[in-house]
């Protein structure tokens, strides 16, 4: 076979060879297992938002665009000055953790570009903080309605980043630490200190009240009682008693005793058995 006949043919696969060599970088590429993509389509729509791609290996035409997407859960620290209902200023320290929704990444993109937790996230928390902070008194987010603070501002932010604007997921939101200044911090604790010193002074109270009505309780009952046994007590029982107790002692074999009844019906006589 004549070389000079393969010739073209060859020159041909080395030109493709190096052709799609050369364009590897733009034809092949490959998603990471935290990673998700769009295509930015030059010819044909632009933006396709609805096709999520997976991770993977992956082709495409060398003039469309990939914009790859980190959906792997992330974390924000963020430290603000924040004014109470009274205009107090606090400074609160908030983390936050979240990720963008996976089949939402093209309008994230849309909307936001990469940058979409500097542009969207971290606004949106301080604005949610601030907002609910100011609802409540400098004391109330400081001890008595923490938790209710930090709940509000957990439901309010997930409510704001997880709309169908902004399509984000958070997971936790957590306040790490509030700081008062001092004076203000010390007012507040005095009060508390103040506040459980009169309960359990209300407490102390309530005992010793209790304890008395008891103690009259009581004494009722025995008075009535006495008052039962008193009226109870007629010269016939007591004279039948009597004899049911001498009874008993002159059946005791060791009995020393003498018993002599006193006045009108008395109780017989009764000698020790020697």
């Amino acid at each position: 076979m004549d070389n000079r006949k393969l010739l073209p043919i060859v020159i041909t696969v080395a030109v493709a060879l190096i052709v799609i060599i050369g364009l590897s970088s733009s034809i092949f590429y490959t998603i990471k297992s935290s990673e998700r993509a769009v295509l930015f389509k030059k010819f044909s729509g632009g933006l396709d938002k609805e096709n999520i791609i997976i991770p993977g290996f992956h082709i495409k035409a060398p003039w469309n665009d990939v914009i790859v997407f980190d959906v792997a859960e992330s974390k924000v620290e963020e430290t603000m000055d924040v004014l109470d209902k009274n205009g107090l200023s606090l400074k609160v320290d908030v983390s936050v953790r979240f990720y963008p929704k996976f089949t939402k990444i093209g309008y994230i993109y849309e909307r936001f570009r990469l940058a979409y937790i500097n542009t969207l996230v971290v606004p949106e928390v301080r604005s949610t903080v601030r907002q609910v902070m100011g609802r409540y008194t400098a004391e109330e987010i400081y001890s008595t309605k923490r938790s209710d603070v930090e709940m509000a501002i957990r439901t309010e932010t997930a409510d704001v980043l997880g709309n169908e604007t902004n399509n984000v997921e958070m997971t936790a939101l957590l306040i790490r630490s509030i700081n008062l200044p001092d004076k203000i911090k010390q007012a507040i604790e005095n009060k508390l200190q103040q506040e459980q010193e009169a309960l359990a002074y209300r407490f102390r109270l309530d005992r010793e009240e209790s304890e008395a009505e008891r103690k009259r309780i009581a004494a009722e009952g025995e008075s009535e009682a006495n008052n039962i046994i008193n009226n109870s007590l007629t010269p016939e029982l007591l004279k039948m008693r009597g004899i049911e107790a001498t009874l008993k002692l002159a059946e005791s074999q060791n009995t020393k005793v003498v018993v002599i009844g006193q006045g009108e019906g008395g109780l017989p006589l009764i000698l020790g058995n020697n």
